[in-house]
């Protein structure tokens, strides 16, 4: 199948062209921003040999393609023409407007995502800390333990400066004027006047006594009203008085009806979702930890486990635990549990592998390998992966164990924000939920030729995406290429910095080898060369990423940065174009690293995609390293 044929089948498995309001690449994956995901079909989308798999984003629909992706790309778009007008952004726009859930989930995403490295390394300093008191080898009082608690409580007592910094940019105002109107709610007089015990008014409105100081909602929907008041002075003031008085009248504006009205109606909102959902963990005992920990996986693949967070945090806040985030970790090991029975019970050799390592990153609180790549694929497996989280679920809420801390990780690696009187309790749940899991697999089994798919490597994707593609000079020429026998060969560092395990890139895609083996680098330089003698496959339009093969028959994909894609080539430029023949240390691509790495992870990875050509492939040297030093080793 063409890459022509595969566009069109794709269009169709999504729903055809009136459902697509808008579609891009990046380096391996067409993004779809459709009208209804639910038009999808995705038992149709699996048979193409094209497509690696599938995976939701938010409201954002994937289908991995691998290193063809810009050529099914540009395929659909000289089918479908339409696709690339600008208009799609303004039905995308319509539609999201129209779906207020969605919305909500995605507005709290975005709100909550830029924040929460800040959250979770706070989160797991405080499990550290009280691992450290519980040992013996921190004494709590001391002038290193308060040290070490104001780093860790500092951001959750500061929480609202950080949403509001957040909130303002998802809203498009003012982020300085946000903190600003922030501020006056959290300063100390403030306060002190509101917890005096004393009637305070203004103006002679009578102002509610709320605390500010670790709280979530409040300030959401004081920014919320700030962009409307913003925007609403910013209309009436003339252009040469805008940078006094627009900021004044925000601020007179937005912190009185805040005191007023919003913070008390914030801080009835979120008492009620907090003590809602609260009641009915405490008093749903084991049968809510069965019911939420097996429904667990869909809740945070429909992304309505976000409308979540703010009820996470503010019990941690006030309360100093919640119920809820251990089942977070016991879904995680449910879904790890279910691929390890595909370990065992598979007999197809490469889903073995792929099953036993996918099992392991879910472990560390990885899931997404797991989920799409293994559970959802054979649908047996994720249901499997459903009960061992039930089982675990009932366990950990029959026990009542609780999480004190927010860790950014929901595996092994989170353990300390578990660390408390319910440890044990919580652990016992995980164990509970990975062995059921694994043993449900086993039992309930997998069709391993279920709806025609088989697992691929991404050089056999590589070589039957290349044998159909005649239809042009160069698409001959690297099929004729593809003939080459790979022998051993020593791959050279294409850039300066410091070199680093392939696993520490933060990107499933790449960190868990899915598009093959190989090594990443943390540059110092804005400037890639070639780590081989050999030609150039493929340079792609946003030029972060190329394809190269080298005269020894290894395929290196080399993408510089991770979502990148977004730049849309901004601050790149390339030197080489498909088909070249370069030379290792040749330059291939300039890049103005600085101003990347304001907005992005300048990671850059180097894979071998036809890593099944090979016995093995391992770094050669990790850690400081200048362009053109060996690093990478490929062995037949």
């Amino acid at each position: 199948m063409d890459q022509q044929e595969t566009a069109k089948k794709i269009v169709e498995s999504v729903g055809g062209t009136d459902n697509i309001n808008s579609v891009y690449h990046c380096v391996t994956r067409l993004r779809f921003d459709l009208k209804d995901n639910g038009k999808v079909k995705q038992d149709e989308l699996k048979k193409l040999d094209k497509v690696m798999g599938t995976n939701v984003s938010g409201e954002q629909f994937q289908v991995i393609i691998g290193n063809e992706v810009s050529k099914v790309f540009d395929a659909m778009a000289r089918l479908y023409p339409a696709l690339k007008n600008d208009s799609t952004e303004k039905k995308s726009s319509e539609k999201k407007k129209q779906n207020a859930i969605s919305n909500l989930f995605e507005f709290i995403a975005g709100v909550f995502a830029p924040i929460l490295p800040a959250i979770a390394g706070a989160g797991l300093l405080k499990g550290l800390i009280a691992l450290l008191v519980s040992v013996g080898w921190l004494t709590a009082g001391t002038d290193t333990y308060r040290i070490f608690s104001a780093i860790g409580d500092g951001v959750f007592y500061f929480l609202p400066l950080l949403i509001a910094v957040s909130a303002a940019r998802k809203f498009g105002c003012n982020p300085y004027v946000a903190v600003a109107v922030n501020a006056a709610l959290m300063y100390p007089d403030m306060g002190t006047l509101l917890s005096s015990g004393k009637a305070v008014s203004f103006i002679g409105i009578p102002v509610t006594a709320v605390t500010y100081a670790s709280s979530v909602i409040p300030i959401l929907l004081a920014i919320w009203l700030m962009s409307y008041v913003q925007k609403g002075v910013d209309r009436i003031i003339p252009s040469s008085l805008k940078l006094l008085l627009v900021p004044l009248f925000t601020m007179i504006i937005v912190v009185p009806v805040t005191l007023i009205a919003i913070g008390p109606l914030g801080t009835l909102i979120g008492s009620g979702l907090s003590g809602g959902i609260n009641w009915l963990i405490s008093e749903g005992g084991w049968f809510a930890g069965i019911v939420l920990g097996g429904a667990m996986a869909l809740i945070v693949m429909t992304g309505m486990h976000y409308a979540l967070v703010p009820v996470m945090i503010s019990n941690l806040a006030k309360l100093g635990f919640d119920k809820f985030l251990p089942l977070t970790y016991i879904s995680n090991m449910g879904q790890a549990g279910a691929t390890m029975g595909v370990f065992f019970r598979a007999k197809d050799k490469k889903l073995k592998s792929l099953a036993f390592s996918t099992s392991l990153t879910a472990l560390m609180g990885v899931t997404e390998p797991a989920m799409y790549g293994v559970n959802m694929k054979y649908k047996r497996p994720f249901t499997a992966g459903m009960i061992g989280s039930a089982a675990g679920g009932g366990f950990s809420l029959a026990f009542g164990a609780n999480a004190y801390v927010l860790a950014g990780n929901g595996g092994i690696p989170g353990l300390p924000a578990l660390i408390g009187p319910t440890f044990w309790y919580a652990v016992g749940g995980m164990l509970i939920a990975f062995v059921v899991a694994t043993i449900a697999a086993i039992l309930l089994g997998i069709n391993e030729d279920q709806s025609g798919e088989t697992v691929q490597t991404t050089s056999e994707m590589n070589a039957s995406a290349t044998e159909s593609d005649s239809s042009t000079d160069s698409s001959k020429e690297m099929q004729e290429d593809v003939n080459i026998q790979a022998t051993n060969e020593t791959i050279l560092a294409p850039m300066t910095g410091r070199s680093i395990l392939l696993k520490e890139v933060n990107d499933p895609t790449f960190g868990d080898e899915l598009m093959g083996k190989g090594v990443a680098f943390v540059p110092v330089i804005g400037e890639l060369s070639s780590p081989v003698n050999g030609t150039v496959l493929n340079v792609f339009k946003t030029k972060h990423a190329m394809v190269i093969r080298s005269n020894d028959g290894a395929e290196l994909l080399i993408h510089v940065g991770i979502n990148t894609v977004k730049l849309r080539g901004q601050f790149f430029e390339a030197h080489v174009q498909a088909g070249d023949v370069v030379q290792a240390g040749d330059k291939l691509l300039s890049f103005d690293l600085e101003h990347i790495a304001k907005e992005y992870d300048i990671t850059t990875a180097m894979v071998i995609t036809n890593t099944s050509d090979y016995q093995t492939v391992f770094p050669i040297k990790l850690g400081d390293i200048t362009m053109k030093e060996p690093v990478l080793k490929v062995e037949i």
